[in-house]
């Protein structure tokens, strides 16, 4: 059982889990997605929720933004849903899974997280 199965699996359902998971792996793991919202100017919001407090917000356009327009796209088309499903559960769940995933308030090793997370299946 991954990290995401044990930490997540009774929070998120099963189809929001494999959208968590699968942007996590594809952006190179939770550096990669901190990294990622950094450069958007949502380095704040990604670090609250790795934070021991509470978890800002983030809204569909936000995670638009973060992820870039092309790439969500692409993954929704593989998910077999509109651009904005997407967004809108990545909003919801992401950084709930962030939190779980940091409980200590900072990032875990990354290769402890790499081989942890279980790569997702086809959407």
């Amino acid at each position: 059982m991954g990290l995401f199965d044990g930490v997540l699996g009774g929070i998120l359902g099963a189809g929001a889990l494999t959208v968590v998971t699968k942007y996590v792996n594809d952006h190179g793991g939770l550096q990669g997605v901190v990294d990622q919202f950094s450069k958007q100017g949502l380095g704040g919001t990604i670090n609250s929720w790795i934070g021991m407090g509470d978890n800002e917000p983030v809204t569909a356009d936000q995670i638009t933004q973060a992820v870039g327009s092309d790439k969500l796209h692409e993954m929704a088309k593989e998910a077999g849903v509109e651009p904005a499903v997407l967004a809108g559960q990545l909003a919801e769940h992401l950084p709930t899974a962030i939190d779980k995933l940091t409980p200590t308030g900072k990032l875990p090793d990354a290769a402890a997280v790499t081989s942890a997370i279980p790569q997702a299946p086809k959407l």
